[in-house]
């Protein structure tokens, strides 16, 4: 048994070694390192930056929008705008996962967003209050604006802060997120 079990944690242990290496980023970058790309969507271009390597977690996103969303859904919309692919069940937004307000206009994601963020025109309180959620269909008659981000920063997990709003709030002074 401890042997079966030996080799079991052998298998696992060689099979992490080996996914780790050629690994591709969400833009289809090669990242042999290991080491996490930082994306960032301003005036319509992405920049990619490195971050120190960390531990799986819930990811950290920041991020600037034309307008005032925070009270309004968010869904994900195909690379060409014309599906909604990724939307949260109307379960999921009872506790009401508000963007965390940061400095300079900032927001901390709180609910799941991407560079192909779209928003609703139901605020979160409306959304829950839906006896079902709405297909996807239904739910791009609903899109207020898909191109709303002005700049988006993945930045690593929330597990590498001790105190993220303070943390993230001394990197955004400090000119970071440019």
């Amino acid at each position: 048994m401890r042997q079966a079990i030996a080799i079991c944690l052998m298998a696992a242990i060689g099979g992490n070694l080996s996914c780790s290496s050629g690994k591709r980023t969400a833009s289809g970058e090669a990242s042999d390192n290991g080491v996490a790309n930082v994306a960032t969507v301003s005036s319509g271009t992405i920049s990619r930056q490195p971050s120190a390597p960390t531990q799986a977690g819930p990811p950290v996103v920041v991020y600037k929008t034309t307008k005032d969303y925070s009270r309004n859904v968010p869904v994900g919309l195909s690379a060409d705008g014309t599906r909604v692919v990724s939307y949260p069940a109307v379960s999921d937004v009872r506790r009401l996962p508000y963007p965390t307000p940061l400095a300079n206009g900032y927001l901390l994601d709180n609910r799941g967003i991407g560079h192909n963020v779209a928003f609703l025109s139901y605020t979160y309180e409306e959304y829950a209050a839906l006896p079902a959620t709405p297909s996807p269909e239904e739910l791009l008659e609903k899109v207020i604006d898909k191109h709303p981000l002005l700049e988006i920063h993945f930045l690593g997990n929330r597990y590498q802060y001790k105190d993220i709003i303070r943390e993230l709030n001394e990197r955004i002074e400090a000119g970071e997120l440019r």
